[in-house]
């Protein structure tokens, strides 16, 4: 018997007689809201368990010889699609003018809705000269002497042109480029155009209106929470006209899934500045994205928290809660029994 008394002095969930138990109201008000409180945290602490977190982790970038997707969505609103230009050039000497694999181009009126689609410029086709803008200011003359050699056609397609920008035209360029896994840029432009063409056509490089709206740029697939900081970008120039530089950090980054898969992309940050166009430059307006790539890559890991973790989280809320609304109770008991029995003494008197 002293045994057995000494194992029922450890218990510590002591119950009263049944005599002894009341239930009342205010009893019975207080448990349906500890209940519906502690269903509330249930459910809370259910979805923070089964909620994904990520680590990031960092460490020296190792790639080699891969290439860098670049995903372009711009629109010119102000530009055809006949004279804009897509070009490439990085630090390791390859040059790419007006590209055309991957990258299409989507005519606009002037309200922005799509009338056709172009793919190569036949001004380009026709009279291209890389880069030639950045060459001694021409005369008139030599314009004109120009002129008289150029084909019938190429006269024709700007003189479409020239009613283009009459009307209002526009154009949205989207596509990826892949380049080379090195410092370097791109830049859309008219500087695929002959300069006697160009010349022909906007009679100045201030009349060259690069406007432009950024709807995406990034460099690689989306991941959950990605950040890109040019994505709905507007740049409108009103009077005259200018170069626009981006000049963008890349972060190669690897996105791990719960999944163990792994996604490789990048990150990037972002300064930009613009140089207002002067009349006589010999420079034209341009939209450059000058890109370098940063020597830390980052790694992102989806993890869950552990089962455990939930236990002890949902033992503590609910624990809490019963214990909380139990001496709640007890106020309440004691506050109802303070003011019930003086008034019944009252009554019998």
């Amino acid at each position: 018997m002293g045994v057995k008394q000494a194992i029922r002095s450890l218990d510590a969930f002591p119950r009263a007689e049944d005599h002894l138990m009341q239930k009342t109201q205010s009893g019975a008000f207080v448990s349906v809201v500890g209940l519906v409180i502690m269903t509330t945290l249930f459910v809370h602490e259910l979805r923070y368990y089964l909620t994904t977190y990520t680590v990031h982790q960092m460490a020296v970038d190792l790639k080699r010889g891969e290439t860098l997707p670049i995903h372009i969505n711009m629109t010119f609103p102000s530009l055809p699609c006949d004279v804009i230009s897509v070009d490439a050039i990085d630090m390791s000497g390859k040059h790419e003018v007006d590209l055309d694999t991957n990258i299409w181009k989507l005519r606009l009126n002037s309200d922005g809705y799509i009338i056709g689609t172009e793919y190569i410029s036949d001004l380009v086709e026709k009279g291209h000269t890389s880069h030639k803008h950045d060459d001694d200011k021409t005369s008139h003359e030599d314009i004109k002497s120009h002129v008289e050699g150029l084909d019938q056609g190429v006269k024709d397609t700007v003189k479409d042109v020239k009613q283009a920008l009459l009307t209002g035209e526009g154009c949205r360029v989207y596509g990826v480029l892949d380049v080379q896994r090195v410092a370097g840029n791109f830049h859309i432009s008219v500087h695929g155009l002959n300069i006697f063409v160009a010349q022909m056509i906007f009679e100045g490089a201030t009349h060259v209106n690069v406007s432009h709206i950024i709807h995406d740029l990034s460099f690689g697939p989306k991941y959950p929470g990605i950040h890109n900081p040019l994505d709905g970008t507007s740049r409108i120039v009103q009077k005259g006209s200018g170069t626009f530089k981006y000049y963008i950090k890349v972060v190669p980054t690897e996105y791990n899934y719960l999944s163990k898969e792994v996604l490789p992309t990048n990150q990037f940050s972002v300064t930009e500045y613009f140089s207002p166009m002067h009349e006589f430059e010999r420079t034209w307006p341009a939209v450059y994205f000058l890109y370098d790539l940063s020597p830390i890559t980052v790694t992102i890991k989806e993890e869950r928290r552990s089962f455990l973790h939930f236990i002890t989280r949902l033992c503590a809320v609910l624990g809490g809660t019963f214990a909380v609304t139990g001496m709640l109770d007890r106020w309440m008991y004691r506050l109802v029994e303070a003011v019930v029995k003086p008034n019944a003494k009252s009554g019998y008197r």
